[in-house]
């Protein structure tokens, strides 16, 4: 085995950078979720109800 140079690895390590996931707005409530997931806020998913959210009064 044989020692990388510096130039090397930083080279290899140019692609392992942290990518923020793409938001979008909820059509029903205008709140802000993660593409292809669950609205956190209001449980619907392209259109329909995902999850039952309980509300509180």
């Amino acid at each position: 085995k044989r020692r990388q140079s510096k130039t090397r690895t930083l080279k290899r390590r140019t692609h392992d950078k942290a990518v923020a996931p793409t938001l979008a707005v909820c059509p029903n409530c205008g709140d802000y979720y993660i593409y292809h997931t669950v609205c956190p806020s209001c449980g619907y998913y392209r259109g329909k109800i995902a999850i039952v959210k309980e509300t509180v009064e």
